[in-house]
């Protein structure tokens, strides 16, 4: 508590000026600047909020070009091309497939080849009609200019089904060049502890859409061979730890429960037999509690639920306290949260931004060292985090 407030004759003048001081830094924290910035203090880090690119609608994944610019999936079905300098190229990119855009599905992630300068591959999930409804699919087709070549598609959810909710979806590429694809369980619960049911689970090809011949469930009878996990709810973040290089993703629970998981080959991490969720409404338990021997334990959970979408490590050079701290973006409450780890505990954790900008879908480093998001919004916004002293 300030002294002034503990001193029995405090000098005014000086506690006016104390006081002064402290509501200026106060304010400073939600302090309009130019047009789209505001500047906030957080525990550890004075940052800048700088509006990057407007006029998105309901963005959900981005990926940094080595050109400088960016590329963003828009959830109605497009792919925008963004200049350095924030310009939105006013033509989506062309070449896509049809896709879905209903409920929570759409054009999902982007992401790029590790080799992308040698061979201009941009990944793409989304939503595909198909013999029995709707399923996440993948597709890869080279970048030229501002359409995609050579368009092939590499993954399709099977069985697909009806309803428009769960279909994940992240992608992500490991240090050997593997593909991860992260999927939901479409809303039907159950299917998510099965074999033969690409739902409620993780994905791993190789880049060109063949399956490992290590993955887990390669020889086992009645099994989809390029599922590396079952008990998955509805996956939207996914990262690779800077150190371990292990992948690392969130999911949804439902009335609380969602989880960080850390992926292994052939875990089962327990949806819907064990979670710390509840039932929607009645609040009633699912399963069969929170802990089952040969399923996995979560490493973080979140009850009340914050609905997480987005995930990213920090390891740039522009925040070097926030160096080593796991991002993760949350539509509910619109916050970004930053977690500090101990090896693989959350030991602290600081929402940033709460209310101050919107749902935010997606969270990356970007090669500059500053953070980016997307607002999920039919008015969602590109922004970047900024350092201050």
């Amino acid at each position: 508590m300030n002294a002034c407030f503990l001193a029995r004759n405090p000098r005014p003048i000086a506690c006016r000026a104390q006081l002064l001081a402290a509501l200026l830094l106060l304010f400073a924290s939600t302090w309009p600047l130019a047009a789209g910035e505001q500047v906030f203090a957080s525990e550890l880090q004075r940052f800048r909020l700088r509006i990057v690119s407007e006029g998105l609608e309901h963005p959900w994944g981005l990926a940094f070009l080595p050109d400088g610019r960016m590329l963003v999936s828009e959830r109605p079905g497009r792919l925008r091309l963004i200049d350095g300098s924030g310009r939105l190229d006013a033509e989506p990119v062309r070449g896509l497939p049809p896709v879905a855009a209903f409920g929570q599905g759409g054009l999902l992630d982007v992401a790029l080849h590790p080799r992308f300068r040698d061979n201009g591959w941009v990944y793409l999930s989304y939503v595909g009609e198909g013999p029995g409804g709707y399923g996440t699919e993948v597709l890869r087709g080279r970048l030229q200019g501002t359409a995609l070549h050579d368009v092939r598609i590499l993954f399709r959810m099977r069985p697909k089904s009806g309803g428009g909710q769960h279909f994940g979806s992240r992608l992500v590429f490991d240090r050997q060049g593997f593909l991860f694809i992260t999927l939901g369980d479409r809303g039907d619960m159950q299917r998510a502890q099965r074999l033969d049911d690409h739902a409620g689970s993780v994905i791993r090809l190789h880049d060109d859409g063949r399956v490992p011949q290590d993955n887990p469930f390669v020889a086992r009878p009645g099994a989809l061979p390029e599922k590396f996990t079952v008990g998955n709810r509805n996956i939207q973040g996914a990262a690779l730890h800077p150190d371990s290089g292990e992948l690392w993703v969130h999911e949804h629970g439902p009335q609380g429960g969602d989880e960080i998981n850390l992926i292994r080959a052939g875990s089962n991490y327990g949806w819907p037999v064990i979670t710390y969720g509840r039932n929607y409404g009645s609040g009633t338990p699912i399963g069969e509690g929170t802990a089952k021997p040969g399923m996995e334990q979560p490493l973080h959970q979140w009850t009340p639920s914050i609905a997480p979408s987005g995930m990213a490590f920090y390891s740039g050079e522009r925040f070097p306290h926030w160096r080593g701290n796991l991002f993760v973006g949350a539509l509910r409450e619109q916050m970004l949260l930053r977690l500090q780890l101990d090896g693989l505990r959350v030991v602290h954790q600081e929402p940033l931004l709460k209310n101050a900008i919107g749902r935010i879908r997606d969270v990356r480093s970007g090669p500059d060292g500053f953070i980016y998001i997307l607002t999920d919004s039919a008015r969602g916004v590109l922004a970047r985090l900024e350092p201050l002293p």
